[in-house]
């Protein structure tokens, strides 16, 4: 898998998945856009180890909820590479409350981070990849828990299904292009995000208990996103590859009984 002479644009890639689809695009040859709403110093860790790598990185603070942020974001990539030929829209956060006390604003604020923000970022993406007519890939991080009702989630879940359906609309709409749409359905990643709802005992006790034994690296889910971006992909568009370790598979509980 080669992405030799592509730019990449990552949102939220300073840390978590964002910052391992960030690193193996550049192990494929990809220079990167690394951004970040908070935690800089995070983003500019990974512009270093680009580097080490031999790439070129350009840190963008940016709310990608925020279209005007995301504008920004995307004029100083064009200004910095002059093209844009992979988009990924990684960034994502969650609120964990019971569906009765969740407020409005929870509610919108997470639909800001995790959902619009992937129409923002496609969208001003997708039109400079139209404008410069040689086709694209954008990739979606979606969830397992676009599927799954994962108590004291509902807006993460609801985001994570909306965006799913979001980017197969937009695969439709683009592939005349020659611009692919595809998403990625990470299962349980081990990831920072993690530790802000326990702790990492129960963290690591309950990976134990997952079908593959472990939580997924963000190694894996970099290199996911590399092979739907690559050119080997060409004939990908509109899919949802699902890279979780078997969490998702429906009898394994029920086996495991008998």
């Amino acid at each position: 898998m080669n992405l030799t002479n592509k730019t990449a644009l990552i949102t939220g890639s300073n840390r978590g998945i964002g910052r391992g689809i960030a690193l193996e695009m550049a192990r494929a040859g990809a220079d990167v856009v690394i951004n970040y709403n908070s935690h800089k110093d995070e983003a500019d860790s990974v512009a270093e180890e680009v580097a080490e790598i031999g790439r070129r990185a350009l840190v963008c603070q940016a709310d990608v909820s925020k279209r005007a942020d995301v504008d920004r974001m995307v004029a100083s990539a064009l200004e910095e590479f002059g093209k844009i030929d992979i988009c990924v829209c990684n960034a994502a956060s969650t609120i964990r409350k019971p569906f009765i006390e969740l407020t409005t604003e929870d509610f919108e604020w997470v639909m800001g981070v995790s959902c619009t923000s992937v129409f923002n970022t496609s969208q001003a993406c997708a039109k400079e990849m139209v404008k410069r007519g040689a086709g694209g890939a954008i990739l979606v991080i979606s969830s397992v828990m676009g599927a799954i009702p994962f108590s004291k989630s509902v807006a993460y879940n609801t985001c994570k299904a909306g965006i799913n359906h979001m980017a197969n609309t937009i695969a439709d709409e683009l592939i005349s292009d020659r611009i692919r749409v595809n998403v990625i359905e990470p299962g349980w990643i081990d990831t920072p995000g993690e530790r802000r709802f326990t702790s990492e005992e129960v963290i690591y006790d309950a990976a134990s208990q997952l079908p593959w034994g472990r939580m997924g690296k963000i190694e894996e889910i970099g290199k996911a996103a590399v092979f739907l971006c690559s050119d080997d992909a060409e004939y990908i568009t509109a899919a949802n590859l699902r890279v979780d370790g078997g969490f998702c598979l429906p009898c394994n509980k029920l086996n495991k009984s008998y």
